[in-house]
């Protein structure tokens, strides 16, 4: 008996002591996931990484778990890959947050415009990321870098794509990036192969406001995507660039085979529809193929520019698939 009770011991301390070995040899912290989050099954709490961006390199380590987002694209980069911020800019139209986020946004901090948000409100949400863009917010990267490790994207507009890869890097959700990016393009490839004789379609964007009138080129939002499929663009708006500014003589410029215009309003303002009715209304507009052929079509400002992120590039392709009746 006395011989059995000694293997015991010292089976039961052997297994004691593998045990401890793994947990010193390989370290397991916990990470928390972000609000509305589950950590990525890649994530690695301890490893250290150097993101470049536009204002320079900044050092992370792990996955942040109190993201701070500048950018209305930015805030559905985030959301894509299932990271809910602690704060962010509030959407341009909403309060504060557009339609088809709302939902996944309740409990986010709202910081203001953009253009301007909120740098104290920013601060006392103790992040440990904030995500911002060049364009925007050059000029307050050195006070919020003091606040927390800051990445910057380089540009806005059109190249929401190249964004949504640094962000979701710099949350360290690249392989969740990579797999969205990579389920968003298969749609457009799949819905350019059936477009067929669809795609010589010339397609127009306007946009009417109190203060000017636009058209739409190539480096825009919904002009990067009609890019994507192959889509024609009238000769005024099948230019490398962003947008131009029309005066009521060139309405022609606005012309092609089907139009898409939207308004651009502060709440309860009426002030770019009326613009509108009355440009829409103008005997050089009405002798346009597009009035004659009743191919003037209004659509959602929120889809084809304001948003600009991962989730709207799917809606507005959605709406082009409805539009030109792909199956």
């Amino acid at each position: 008996m006395f011989l059995v009770m000694i293997a015991i011991i010292l089976t039961a301390a052997g297994c004691g002591s593998k045990s401890g070995d793994s947990n010193a040899s390989s370290p397991s912290p916990s990470v928390k996931p972000s609000a509305g989050a589950s950590a990525s099954p890649s994530a690695k709490p301890d490893e250290t990484r150097t993101i470049k961006h536009a204002m320079g390199e900044e050092t992370l380590k792990g996955t942040p778990q109190r993201v701070v987002i500048l950018t209305n694209e930015g805030t559905e980069a985030l959301l894509a890959v299932g990271i809910k911020p602690v704060g962010a800019v509030n959407s341009w139209i909403g309060d504060p947050w557009y339609d088809h986020i709302k939902a996944e946004m309740q409990g986010v901090t709202p910081l203001g415009e953009e253009t301007q948000p909120n740098i104290e409100l920013i601060a006392s949400l103790k992040p440990d990321l904030i995500i911002g863009n060049k364009v925007r917010h050059e000029k307050i990267f050195e006070q919020l870098k003091k606040i927390a490790p800051t990445v910057f994207a380089e540009n806005l507009a059109g190249d929401w794509k190249s964004n949504f890869a640094l962000y979701t890097t710099a949350v360290n959700k690249k392989a969740e990036g990579e797999k969205a990016l990579a389920e968003f393009d298969k749609r457009v490839a799949d819905t350019k192969a059936k477009l067929g004789t669809k795609a010589a379609t010339k397609v127009s964007i306007v946009r009417f406001t109190a203060a000017d009138i636009r058209i739409y080129q190539k480096q825009t939002f919904a002009g990067v995507l009609l890019d994507q499929l192959g889509v024609a663009r009238p000769a005024s708006q099948d230019k490398d660039q962003f947008v131009e500014k029309l005066t009521k003589e060139r309405i022609p410029d606005m012309d092609g085979d089907v139009m898409f215009y939207f308004t651009n309003d502060d709440p309860g303002s009426t002030d770019g529809a009326k613009v509108a009715n009355e440009w829409l209304s103008d005997p050089l507009f009405k002798n346009l193929n597009v009035a004659k052929n009743n191919k003037v079509i209004q659509v959602d400002q929120v889809v084809w520019n304001l948003a600009g992120g991962y989730k709207a590039a799917n809606m507005l392709l959605d709406e082009l698939i409805k539009y030109f009746e792909v199956k």
